[in-house]
């Protein structure tokens, strides 16, 4: 009798799978051409075995676009205009532990990153709204530190935009490049 109540269950079962048809195929979205990126503080915070003692301090989630042949900043990017810092969605810091920015203290959490680029030098902004897309919504009333780093120009222009940390006495510089120019904020821990 069980055996016969499995068989009737199993068949049941193929009957009801039988009648809903094929599944309808998904469809995917395309690659999208500004490709989202991580970097941390230190570079290598990723890639700690469990009970190393490297932990993250910084973590960048941010998208980057490419230069393809155009001119970058006073052109795609107007100078004197608060910019997304990347591409996409605003760029995202996350702190670990405290941290000092041009003498302000930030509590551990997570912020935007947004710059108002110009010539000689930027303003990088640190914001306390996230997930918003782009600058297009940006609210100067939520900034939490606004400092002002000078522009390095470049010899060879970088194609990505491009996030990367250096290691300086007590902190890190995050080191900022894109077309022919760079630039370093300063963090302290």
């Amino acid at each position: 009798m069980k055996n016969i109540f499995i068989v009737v269950f199993a068949l049941l079962c193929f009957s009801v799978k039988a009648q809903q048809g094929p599944a309808a195929e998904v469809k995917f979205p395309v690659a999208d051409p500004s490709p989202a990126d991580i970097v941390y503080f230190p570079l290598n915070a990723p890639k700690a075995k469990a009970g190393e003692a490297t932990k993250p301090v910084i973590k960048i989630v941010y998208s980057r676009p490419q230069k393809k042949g155009r001119d970058i900043f006073g052109v795609l990017e107007q100078y004197g205009t608060v910019w997304r810092f990347g591409a996409n969605e605003s760029t995202e810091v996350r702190f670990f532990k405290k941290v000092n920015i041009g003498g302000k203290k930030i509590k551990a959490g997570t912020y935007s990153l947004f710059a108002i680029p110009n010539k000689d030098t930027w303003t990088i902004i640190v914001n306390s709204e996230t997930d918003k897309w782009g600058a297009f919504t940006y609210n100067q009333a939520k900034d939490i530190v606004r400092v002002n780093v000078p522009v390095k120009t470049l010899a060879k222009p970088i194609e990505y935009f491009s996030l990367t940390f250096t290691e300086i006495s007590g902190g890190a510089n995050l080191v900022i490049g894109w077309d022919r120019t760079q630039v370093e904020l300063p963090i302290n821990f």
